[in-house]
């Protein structure tokens, strides 16, 4: 392709190729590169090593990157293709550029050999352990702050302890007693259903009170807390590690720990008890009106078989596990808080975790006491 015809399509620039050389000069702006037929410059230059803009006067971004694409494309084969005669200013405008072209299409991925799965199972256990490692280490810092302030009680932030309870305890009351009750409710319908199949109705009430009182009223609460006061307090405490208040507080000589996470930490554990406790009484409630509307089994006959065959242990088992759940909950919420890192994505991602992460935990705690209890025989 002549020089003349290029100039023609381009404006005021011009391109010409000469051997293995594409010279181009005059003034290579948008203007010019919006007209240019750049498949007709490929396919004249598709035997160039060099790309000389001696001759150039004038270039913006948009020449910039029309060089910087002919390059890509020239080299895309493996062949050596250089840009000569630029000046210092010329140079720095297409390194900028061409620093900021999108990247290439990643080829699509081999498929996974066994070795290659060995190596990512590999490789999720030894974050798993290195997780666990350091949620151990975690814990231990703050069993040793709460064993410090029994010995320096002016240490507890108070306000902050008693702005907690109500934010974690009062303020999760009418949700806690809505799931409750409405748990008792299901159970007692369902229970009805099967058990109305042998006559033995009136059984459901010690259905209710053992899956409630055991098990589902602080499971439950349990489950709520760590999706509701748990995500809020990896949120809390991550939101300050982006905007570096906490490397701040270390730079004052405040100890986060002692000021964020056990104020925190002792709020669930005083407040998840009594959060059990109302559950209870909720789902309770719920199983005798759903027993006296589908069984005809009065609130005082509930009452009676309730309070007569109903081990008060079974009350006493729930209450047991509420302050190690509520740990759980705490430590892991505010563990997954202090590793956010400076941006809104890992913020995002480690909130969700902590959640995913307590729920799990949880539950593993709840089938661990399960177990114990069987084997004590409570």
């Amino acid at each position: 392709m002549s020089e003349a015809v290029l100039k023609d399509s381009a404006a005021d620039a011009g391109f010409s190729v000469t051997a293995a050389r594409l010279e181009v000069s005059g003034d290579l702006r948008i203007a010019a590169v919006e007209r240019l037929d750049r498949s007709a410059l490929l396919q004249e230059a598709h035997d160039v090593t060099a790309i000389d803009i001696g001759g150039l006067t004038r270039i913006d971004t948009a020449g910039a990157w029309l060089l910087v694409d002919l390059h890509n494309r020239l080299s895309a084969g493996g062949k050596e293709v250089e840009i000569k005669g630029a000046s210092d200013a010329q140079a720095q405008l297409i390194d900028v550029v061409r620093a900021s072209m999108p990247p290439q299409d990643m080829a699509m991925p081999k498929p996974k050999t066994l070795l290659d799965q060995i190596e990512t199972l590999g490789q999720m256990v030894t974050r798993g352990v290195r997780k666990t490692v350091e949620l151990t280490s975690f814990l231990g810092q703050v069993v040793a702050t709460l064993v410090g302030i029994l010995f320096h009680p002016r240490r507890l932030r108070l306000t902050s302890l008693v702005h907690h309870c109500q934010e974690v305890g009062l303020n999760a009351v009418p949700i806690v007693a809505l799931m409750a009750f409405l748990i008792g409710v299901v159970l007692a319908f369902q229970g009805a259903v099967q058990l109305r199949q042998f006559g033995a109705e009136v059984f459901v009430v010690d259905l209710i009170a053992i899956s409630v009182l055991r098990e589902l009223g602080i499971l439950l609460t349990a489950i709520i807390v760590a999706g509701r006061s748990g995500s809020a307090f990896t949120a809390a405490i991550g939101s300050m590690k982006m905007r570096e208040e906490i490397d701040a507080m270390r730079t004052i000589g405040l100890d986060p720990v002692t000021i964020l996470v056990v104020p925190r930490v002792l709020a669930l554990m005083l407040m998840l008890p009594a959060l059990g406790l109302i559950a209870d009484i909720s789902g309770l409630v719920g199983g005798a009106v759903m027993s006296w509307i589908e069984l005809g089994v009065s609130p005082a006959v509930f009452q009676s078989r309730l309070v007569s065959n109903t081990d008060v242990w079974h009350f006493g088992v729930g209450m047991i596990k509420a302050p190690f759940f509520a740990l759980i909950i705490g430590i892991i919420g505010c563990y997954e808080g202090m590793k956010v890192g400076g941006d809104a994505e890992s913020l995002g991602r480690l909130t969700s975790t902590s959640v995913v992460l307590s729920i799990f935990m949880v539950i593993v705690m709840d089938a661990m006491f399960s177990i114990f209890f069987a084997i004590v025989g409570v």
